[in-house]
């Protein structure tokens, strides 16, 4: 990105920060110690199966649909975070459904945190529990001069452009506090699961550490119908640019975030196992 493009794109940035951001709600917490982040990639089932009493016993954050595998009762994960508004769309999806209800259950002290802009809506298909507390971030993706977005970032008003829950999960566990972040499940395989019909609808199939149903299966791999494929792999590219982006921040911060996910696409963050071996 030239300067001139750094200029068009900070000054965007500023108007959506104006226009978009709002109050953001996150907890407070004491400086120090690890959170643990469970991406719903294929590799969190041997992470699971290896780890388990490890995670259960540990700060965890988990994502999306984990509350719909038997797993997530086991971990009891003290965050959870959505941020697709396909889950704040009702409650006529049977995955939907279900994800709301066993959140509604949840009967251990978690916070649950969805874009600030989304909070009425979990509110209200949360329901009234008080072992889940409701916090929200904004998702308001900026680009621009390096000391700008930082400078948002820092004050918790934007966010690296939010491709997926990822983004969000780990710029809430630097807001958290934490010193120390670990990234498992995280696969990002996406390339290896897009292919073109010969009606030239690209297809994306995204293999998870659960089982989903039919229904969620078709949502899924027709996510990008209507969509070229280029257009699809540079958003992927976003995704990639917004890792590097969180860690310069965090370093400036001086978070450590570790990728424990086996043969993961991402290049951002230094590789380090749950057991502290790299």
């Amino acid at each position: 990105m030239n300067t001139a493009d750094r200029c068009m794109e900070t000054i965007r940035g500023i108007a959506k920060v104006l226009l978009l951001s709002r109050r953001p709600r996150i907890p407070k917490r004491t400086r120090g110690g690890r959170l643990i982040i469970l991406a719903n990639g294929p590799s969190l089932r041997r992470t699971i199966d290896e780890n388990a009493a490890m995670l259960a016993s540990e700060d965890t954050l988990a994502v999306n649909f984990a509350a719909n595998a038997p797993e997530f009762k086991q971990l009891k994960p003290k965050f959870y975070v959505l941020a697709d508004p396909h889950f704040f769309s009702g409650t006529d999806d049977d995955n939907l459904r279900s994800l709301w209800r066993r959140l509604s259950e949840t009967d251990w002290g978690m916070t649950l945190a969805v874009p600030c802009r989304m909070r009425g809506k979990a509110r209200r298909l949360l329901g009234d529990n008080s072992s889940v507390t409701l916090a929200c971030f904004n998702d308001v993706g900026i680009e621009g001069f390096g000391p700008f977005c930082r400078f948002f970032f820092g004050i918790r008003l934007a966010m690296p452009r939010p491709r997926n829950v990822l983004i969000p999960s780990i710029m809430l566990g630097i807001w958290l506090g934490y010193a120390d972040i670990y990234i498992a499940g995280a696969d990002h395989s996406w390339l290896q699961g897009l292919s073109v019909t010969d009606d030239n609808e690209v297809v994306s199939i995204q293999n998870h550490f659960y089982s989903e149903n039919d229904k969620e299966r078709t949502r899924i791999s027709h996510e990008y119908r209507g969509y070229r494929l280029h257009d699809i792999v540079n958003s992927m590219a976003v995704a990639f640019r917004s890792y590097h982006d969180i860690e310069n921040f965090a370093r400036r911060r001086n978070v450590n975030i570790f990728n424990s996910t086996p043969a993961s696409y991402i290049d951002a963050f230094r590789r380090k196992s749950l057991t502290g071996k790299r």
